[in-house]
């Protein structure tokens, strides 16, 4: 496989926004890891007080500081402010999030039982979180949104011995909402953790089940005593107990549900193996349409190994007048729907970097 000399120099330049992909996202791990709340409402306020900027323009000026660009005089951060920096920030009122029917039916409430605890934590004004799915540009360009709240958010939690387990905050919102609204007929979820997907489902009309996998009982007990009994329609929702991967293989196709919710992990990090194991056994539901949680964030990592396996094959070659693969072959292989049927077919050798992890 060889592209020709002047396919090589667009990839060239593709090599160039995958390395800014890298960069961004580092940047922001470190800064969402590290100093979340480094940006303070006073610091946003003694920019906008008695000035035209707006609290979006205060907050990526002070950004860009914390994280070290310097765009005046730097050519790839003048790049990496315009386009990560500047279009990734929003700045949301807290109000934003009080209207969903969720927060207003549970969050808010404390509970205790045995050695589980839900309950409510509050983000600082300003503190950074992300606000969604990374956002993928013809470009090659994938950016991940952040949010910051002009006020004191409130999420909800839930730990068991103090150890926080899941929390509902606006990623875990947001990123349900393509989800939400493709629920219809019988619906299945692969993991249980705050029911919120379950909650938002079951609430539906044209919703006539939602059934739940998950393989934890004591997530399945702590959920049944403390927030099943707030839900409004507890009798559209079944529970049961088993391990994902092997209801999908062997009881999912008997139930022909119309549409599927994997949710089983925490992040991008351990969700790309499991992501992997699942996406073969959709064989298994042919007439199921099977959406995951944050998709996009998975698809990335693999996008990232799939980019660096051509472009070590690439960059050993000899390119001549004439390639035998253009430079458009390879940046099909790296849409979604490639790298999604990458995944469903199970058997290409870059997937096992992310399944030998596991």
């Amino acid at each position: 496989m060889a592209l020709s000399r002047k396919d090589f120099e667009k990839l060239k330049r593709l090599r160039a926004v995958f390395d800014r992909n890298y960069r961004w996202t580092h940047l922001l791990s470190d800064l969402l890891s590290y100093a979340p709340a480094i940006i303070t409402k006073e610091m946003v306020d003694a920019l906008t007080d008695g000035t035209p900027l707006t609290k979006e323009d205060a907050v990526r000026a002070l950004l860009c500081e914390v994280l070290l660009l310097h765009p005046e005089d730097n050519a790839e951060d003048r790049i990496l402010q315009r386009e990560y920096l500047f279009p990734a920030v929003r700045v949301y009122s807290p109000e934003r999030y009080k209207d969903d029917p969720y927060v207003k039916a549970i969050a808010g409430r404390d509970i205790e039982i045995g050695s589980w605890k839900y309950g409510t934590k509050v983000y600082p004004p300003y503190r950074a979180a992300v606000a969604g799915d990374v956002e993928n540009e013809a470009d090659g360009t994938e950016r991940m949104p952040l949010c910051f709240f002009d006020g004191e958010f409130s999420f909800f939690y839930v730990s068991e011995n103090g150890n926080e387990w899941m929390t509902l905050t606006p990623v875990d919102i947001d990123t349900s909402t393509e989800a939400i609204e493709a629920a219809h007929g019988r619906v299945v979820t692969f993991g249980l953790g705050l029911g919120y997907y379950a909650f938002m489902a079951a609430n539906k009309p044209k919703v006539a089940s939602v059934t739940v996998v998950e393989k934890s009982p004591e997530v399945i007990e702590a959920f049944k005593k403390a927030l099943l009994p707030h839900f409004p329609h507890p009798e559209k929702i079944t529970i049961v107990e088993a391990d994902a991967f092997e209801y999908a293989e062997t009881q999912m196709p008997k139930e022909h549900f119309d549409l599927a919710f994997v949710d089983t992990w925490r992040d991008a990090g351990d969700g790309l193996p499991m992501y992997l194991r699942m996406k073969p056994l959709e064989k298994h539901s042919p007439d199921t349409k099977f959406l995951y949680w944050i998709e996009n964030f998975l698809l990335s990592r693999l996008r990232s190994a799939v980019f660096e396996e051509i472009w070590e094959k690439e960059n050993a070659a000899l390119h001549v007048i004439n390639g035998d693969i253009t430079f458009d072959e390879i940046v099909k292989r790296l849409t979604k729907e490639a790298l999604s049927a990458l995944a469903a077919e199970g058997t290409a050798p870059v997937l096992r970097i992310f399944l030998e992890d596991e």
